[in-house]
């Protein structure tokens, strides 16, 4: 599978809660944190919902 290193680079605040608890089943908890996770389905699915709050490359 494909690797996808992620960052937060927008602040969650003033989002909606469950934005929040989307980038912290990421595995993000603070800004410019950077995480790589595989790609799968449901991680997909979870960075579309938070996009504009991410950086996303591929590996």
């Amino acid at each position: 599978m494909k690797k996808v290193r992620i960052r937060q680079v927008i602040s969650g605040i003033g989002h909606p809660a469950k934005q929040k608890r989307t980038l912290e089943a990421l595995g993000i908890k603070k800004m410019h944190q950077v995480r790589e996770v595989e790609l799968s389905p449901q991680i997909e699915g979870m960075i579309n919902k938070v996009r504009h709050l991410l950086e996303v490359e591929e590996i």
